[in-house]
């Protein structure tokens, strides 16, 4: 008698059947694609910032979504990739606290303090969200993920305090932080912005992107710069706004590596991602879309959305 019979239900697959072939995905292309070539390996030391990483869960009011790829020009100069993105719920209210970062490529260590940032924003906030039943002190977050560059950059110096230009130098970022809130009414926004990463309002019925921060090229916008004023540096005031999402919208956060192809958002980046993004996709399907290539756009890319998940909601 082989002691396997009976063992096989009749929904679990056989493992010794020959396996079907799969076609493998695709590369998506949007436009003219870029040039094609195996990705080199970043620096021995770099082992910790993985090529693409992801992540996605839903909670019964919210789902989120996030995924982090590494562009085409630190594939092929063997550089780390240098966006970050975390997420978390906070367990007693059910929100959902993010964190986007876009490390500042003259700065030699950006990638490290990209995701420190993140890491520290993503803390303070679920820490600040134990005792908040108002607005949460998003300065207060911001300045904590400052001061956690400050002490990275301390340790790196063996333990004197470091200049401010010396903390830049090592570990520049942007940051997106914030939360939202699932309320009776409607999930409420709130988030800041360090530097010229992005957040929009996806209107997912009519595929329209509805920034919430003054764009590169928006007709909000006078003049296109190139200048970042990243952290270490926290504003004042702090460039913060909330909103309330309607049941057919979603909160889109990306570095600039998706800001720039996306611009308005009435091109084939902004048709592609409105389509895809009208229901939460599986995060490896997230990371495969994000991974699209596009002549001339090669810098690594980070997207983060949020959807409504309660009744009324098409999430």
């Amino acid at each position: 008698m082989n002691p396997n019979d009976g063992l096989l239900s009749a929904g679990t697959p056989d493992v010794s059947a020959p396996a079907r072939s799969t076609p493998p995905w695709q590369r998506i292309t949007v436009g003219t694609p870029g040039p094609e070539f195996e990705a080199l390996p970043p620096g021995q030391y770099d082992f910790d910032f993985p090529d693409t990483e992801c992540d996605g869960w839903s909670t019964g009011e919210l789902a989120m979504r996030y995924a982090s790829v590494r562009g085409a020009k630190h594939r092929y100069y063997r550089q780390p990739r240098q966006d970050a993105a975390r997420a978390a719920v906070h367990a007693a209210t059910g929100s959902v606290v993010f964190a986007v970062a876009d490390g500042v490529s003259s700065a030699s260590d950006s990638e490290q303090g990209a995701i420190a940032a993140c890491r520290a924003a993503v803390e303070r906030t679920l820490h600040l969200l134990d005792g908040a039943a108002g607005p949460v002190d998003l300065r207060d977050v911001a300045c904590h993920a400052a001061d956690r560059l400050c002490e990275l950059a301390r340790w790196r110096l063996g333990g004197r305090n470091p200049e401010f230009s010396e903390v830049a130098d090592l570990y520049a970022t942007t940051l997106v932080a914030g939360v939202v809130r699932p309320r009776p009414e409607g999930p409420l926004v709130e988030l800041c912005r360090i530097g010229d990463s992005g957040a929009w309002a996806l209107d997912r019925s009519r595929g329209q992107y509805l920034p919430l921060f003054p764009t590169k090229t928006g007709t909000d916008t006078l003049l296109v710069s190139g200048t970042v004023s990243p952290l270490p540096h926290v504003p004042d005031p702090l460039e913060r706004t909330s909103r309330r999402l309607s049941p057919s919208e979603a909160l889109v956060i990306a570095t600039d590596g998706f800001a720039d192809p996306l611009g308005d958002g009435d091109g084939q980046v902004g048709s592609l991602f409105a389509r895809h993004l009208t229901n939460p996709p599986s995060p490896l399907w997230l990371a495969h879309l994000l991974d699209f290539s596009r002549e001339t756009f090669d810098d690594d890319r980070t997207l983060l959305t949020v959807w409504p998940t309660a009744p009324g909601g098409q999430g």
